[in-house]
């Protein structure tokens, strides 16, 4: 990661003279502005209520205005000469920043030469954008370029100076006219000189200032430049350049990892893997008052049981026998790292709360001469940031060894689902999924029991006892009182009882063919289940498959109370909040006995999933929704999902803490979760997938040199039915200085933390409110930036953290999500269903679900293995003559351009050409035997491993019906329901700041 700040340097990075400590290029700010087209804010924002969370009035840099006669003293040059007076500042010394100037970066990892001028103006013709393309030319000089673009950025996520200001384009409503003889900026800062600029010049001034007078030369850009603002693309892929294939250690308190995106290996020396926590900043402000002021949550995304990959060490369970594990007598923190042994060995002093403990007699080892035991290495607690605890009867409930856990099947057999075939694929899946239940490291079989039940609008239960020669159904009628009509048989071990499980699959869909039942109930299925496990004391999960609303006869039925007409009103929220009553308490009963709920839905109208999904979302499970579900069309998808999550490794009746070092802790939880009190974290079950967002708020002063050291522990039984405990410490660095804590900051943590808390607030507030407070808090984190970091300079100019650089264009597209944006036209049970998905996410899955990855495949080399680089996510990239996959981890489309090549067509869907596609768009795409269609098909498989759902391809082409599906998804575009496009949100967010720091 860059050190510092991100410059979008104006043409001419020196200072001149007679212009104070603001950048040339652009004269001085005017005394007023020249025309409206940002004064008002784009649509689809209104703008906040005035008065609402301004800091003290004062000018942004604490300077005068420069006088405004030097407008044009300095610049008249021709075309573009350097003013030789001031001589560019030596390479070597990059911190130097001359005559005020905020330092500029060097560039030397300038990726590419600028695309010449006239490319990047027939790239952007297409481009509308209201009001940003001219502005009236002022002092009867030639239209000037458009305001924004004329100050452009330098490589995203190139290594930024070691000081601290960060320059962008000028966005502000004041537009300030460019010289007629000024260098022209290209793309990225390098300033443009036409076709013959090969590449960046060698020597790298740290001015930004490549070529010299006679680069400068190239018609005047017309149009706004997309490219001259940060693009996520490039940050990633300056990242994976940077960081990619690299093996990050972990024994530096406060580094910040390689992002997400990034593949990397991971070797734990003190501190948790990024891949079990990340944090939105890894340096936290010492104080409340910094904090408050800097308006950067602080957070940590914990992924307790992510999956590790294969070249990584999985983690070692360490065994203290009776004695169990040794903990702080005061704040109850388990040994690890941060513990600090003194007197020979003989006590230890707490990490977190500074209580000094005696040292167990069987723990007793002596300190060598720098005061670390000798076995530090050969103890995983006291070297590792990850390991896991075999736990003692004191973690058990009743004080005994937990029952391996139990899979109960819960099918719904009314007449939809028969119909449209789902009963018999479940049954005939079952048969051999059953085989690849999860089980322990080294066991040869798996210990989890499974169980069935078939329902519609009474339940029928199986006894499936390996001793009988058929299976027997049992049914109970009465759903109010629901009770299980059995115990010995039906809950099996599938081995054993393998014979019978398939004759009764193999009976399921012949039982219930010429069914026309179709009312279901659904509260009492769940209580069923929980009943089950109960009895059988033990823990586990219920797989239930549901078509329709619960609308029977029964506690927990449910009406149709989906409204269009409350959309935009205060009442928005109410359908997102689950009905209440009896689905509370079947919550409040499965996180107690450990029952998880996983829900897969087969829905042809609303289901009311605010509701049918609040238990599966508070007791650690999934849900999964196929809405007009076919076999031929859906069912692959669905048996990925199935298998997925039968096979995933997960840990039950789990209770997680996270505790802090003095001077900070844990304030608010986000996850599928359930809490009882403040602290205590519970779920019924947690898998790889599940990550809990924390939130942090200080008590007290962080000592800078101490840090702030967490531990989250997760209490759990394991899937052969051992109790354990699995802890993950983490160290960050504190500073009084909030230059530290913007340059560690990760925008894709910070994004997850937003987006679950914007989530959960919108089941109080009406939307739009919750809308304002995201849009005045980016603000305020980028004010705060600027008033208090970066080196004075033109109010028009924004200016963002290196590590945040990106951060709006994430926040722009979480203002756009189907859940934020409101509109009538989005289905109420997807707007509900996105809300319960991202709650539970980690940050991986909002990274790429907020900026989708979009990859040409019409340029890709078919012999190379790797996925072609993603570009940036707008319709702009598009051609005609190419094809497009875009995925986010949900959705996935190819999109096929109206003049794709016919030989290409040929090769993917084996028919002639484009119009020889049905009108709809193909269903799937064929496996053909060459080699474009074998590289689509790897390209598209890898991907999909490496996702937590399956998603189905959609194949859309151009000017079709269905493209509108795929546009919804291109993040830096205008909202189809609504939302602004990357750039106005940016001029708007711009604006909002400049408003704070006047």
């Amino acid at each position: 990661m860059s050190q510092q700040g991100y410059v979008a340097t104006p043409p001419y990075s020196q200072a001149q003279a007679g212009m104070g400590g603001y950048s040339a290029g652009f004269g001085n700010p005017p005394p007023q502005s020249h025309y409206g087209a940002y004064g008002s804010p784009p649509q689809g924002y209104s703008a906040p209520p005035t008065g609402v969370l301004k800091p003290p009035a004062s000018s942004s840099s604490g300077m005068p205005p420069p006088p405004v006669s030097s407008q044009y003293g300095a610049n008249i040059q021709q075309n573009g000469a350097h003013p030789h007076s001031f001589p560019p500042p030596v390479a070597s010394a990059p911190s130097m920043s001359p005559y005020g100037q905020p330092p500029q970066s060097a560039f030397h990892s300038m990726a590419q030469a600028p695309p010449p001028t006239q490319q990047l103006t027939n790239q952007m013709s297409a481009m509308n954008i209201g009001g940003y393309g001219q502005q009236p030319s002022s002092f009867g000089s030639p239209p000037p370029m458009a305001t924004m673009g004329s100050v452009a950025a330098p490589p995203m996520g190139m290594s930024g100076p070691p000081g601290p200001g960060v320059h962008q384009p000028p966005l502000g409503p004041q537009g300030y006219p460019q010289q007629p003889g000024s260098p022209m900026s290209g793309p990225y800062g390098a300033q443009m000189a036409g076709p013959q600029m090969a590449g960046p010049q060698s020597g790298a001034f740290p001015g930004g200032f490549p070529g010299g007078p006679a680069q400068m030369a190239g018609p005047p850009q017309k149009k706004l430049d997309p490219d001259s603002i940060p693009g996520t693309t490039q940050v990633i892929e300056d990242d994976q350049a940077k960081r990619g294939g690299q093996v990050y250690v972990t024994n530096i308190r406060g580094q910040v990892p390689p992002l997400v995106t990034t593949d990397f290996t991971v070797q734990d020396q003190g501190n948790a893997s990024p891949r079990f926590m990340r944090c939105t900043t890894y340096s936290f402000p010492s104080t409340a008052d910094l904090a408050k002021q800097c308006k950067v949550p602080l957070a940590a995304i914990i992924k307790p049981f992510a999956n590790v990959p294969k070249n990584e060490t999985p983690l070692y369970i360490v065994n203290h026998g009776e004695a169990g594990p040794i903990r702080c007598n005061r704040c109850k923190a388990y040994m690890c790292p941060y513990m600090q042994f003194m007197e020979g060995g003989r006590r230890y002093q707490c990490g977190f709360c500074s209580c000094i403990n005696e040292v167990p007699v069987q723990y007793f080892q002596h300190l060598d001469h720098m005061g670390r035991r000798m076995d530090l290495y050969e103890r995983p607690e006291l070297s590792l940031g990850s390991y896991e605890f075999i736990a003692t009867l004191d973690y058990c409930k009743n004080n005994k060894p937990p029952n391996p856990p139990a899979y109960i099947f819960m099918i719904d057999v009314s007449y939809n689902n028969i119909k449209s075939g789902l009963v018999k694929l479940i049954c005939e899946e079952l048969k051999t999924l059953l085989d690849r239940l999860p089980k322990e490291e080294g066991a040869e079989t798996s210990a989890i029991k499974v169980g069935f039940v078939t329902y519609n609008k009474i339940l029928h239960f199986y006894n499936v006892k390996s001793a009988l020669a058929q299976p027997q159904m049992m049914v109970v009628s009465d759903v109010a009182e629901m009770f299980v009509p059995l115990l010995d048989g039906f809950l099996v071990n599938f081995q054993e009882s393998r014979a019978v499980i398939n004759n009764l699959l193999d009976q399921i869909p012949d039982m219930f063919a010429e069914t026309n039942e179709s009312e279901t109930v659904f509260a009492p299925v769940i209580q069923a289940g929980l009943e089950a496990l109960k009895a059988a004391e033990c823990s586990g999960k219920l797989f239930i498959f549901q078509s329709s609303i619960p609308t029977a006869e029964a506690p927990g039925k449910l009406k149709n109370r989906d409204d269009k007409k409350l959309v935009g009103t205060e009442k928005e929220k109410t359908l997102f909040q689950p009905q209440r009553g009896v689905y509370e308490q079947l919550t409040k009963d499965c996180v107690a006995q450990g029952c998880c709920v996983d829900l897969f839905l087969f829905p042809n109208q609303y289901v009311d999933i605010a509701t049918m999904g609040d238990v599966p979302s508070h007791t650690g499970g999934s849900i999964y929704k196929y809405s007009n579900f076919q076999v031929e069309m859906n069912g692959q998808q669905f048996l990925s999902d199935l298998r997925r999550d039968v096979e995933k490794s997960i840990g039950f009746d789990a209770i997680m803490r996270v505790r802090t070092g003095t001077g900070f802790r844990a304030t608010d939880f986000f996850g599928a979760i359930y809490m009882n009190n403040t602290t205590d974290v519970e779920m019924a079950a947690v898998d790889c997938d599940k990550a809990v967002t924390v939130e942090f708020k200080h008590d007290d002063t962080l000592s800078e040199e101490t840090g702030a050291v967490m531990q989250c522990a997760l209490l759990y039984t394991t899937i052969g039915g051992q109790r354990r405990l699995r802890i993950h410490n983490l160290s960050l660095n504190c500073s009084s200085q909030l230059s530290e804590l913007y340059k560690s900051c990760e925008t894709d943590a910070l994004i997850n933390f937003f987006a679950k808390s914007a989530y959960r607030a919108m089941l109080n507030q009406p939307l739009k409110t919750v809308r304002e407070i995201l849009v005045n808090q980016t603000a305020h984190m980028l004010a705060c930036y600027r008033k208090n970091c970066a080196s004075p300079s033109a109010a028009s100019q924004l200016i963002l953290p290196d590590a945040m650089k990106v951060f709006p264009v994430y926040m722009n597209s979480l203002l756009k999500t189907p859940t934020l944006v409101g509109s009538t036209e989005l289905s109420t049970d997807d707007r509900a269903f996105h809300r319960l998905l991202v709650n539970a996410m980690g940050v991986e899955e909002t990274q790429v679900l907020l900026y989708p990855r979009l990859i040409p495949l019409h340029t890709m080399d078919v012999s190379s293995e790797a996925i072609p680089a993603p570009v940036r996510c707008s319709e702009e990239r598009l051609s005609e003559s190419g094809i497009f996959l875009l995925e986010n981890g949900l959705s996935m489309f190819l999109w096929l351009g109206q003049a794709c090549p016919p030989d290409l067509i040929q090769n993917l869907f084996n028919v002639p050409s484009l119009g020889h596609l049905s009108s709809e768009g193909p269903t799937s795409l064929p496996v053909l035997d060459n080699a474009h269609s074998r590289k689509i098909h790897s390209i598209i498989s890898s991907i999909s491993q490496q996702r937590a759902t399956s998603m189905k391809l959609l194949i859309v082409k151009q000017k079709d019906r269905s493209e509108m599906l795929f546009r919804q998804h291109l993040v830096e575009d205008k909202g189809l329901h609504g939302g602004a496009s990357y750039m106005d949100f940016l001029c708007y967010v711009h604006r909002e700041i400049r408003q704070l720091l006047t």
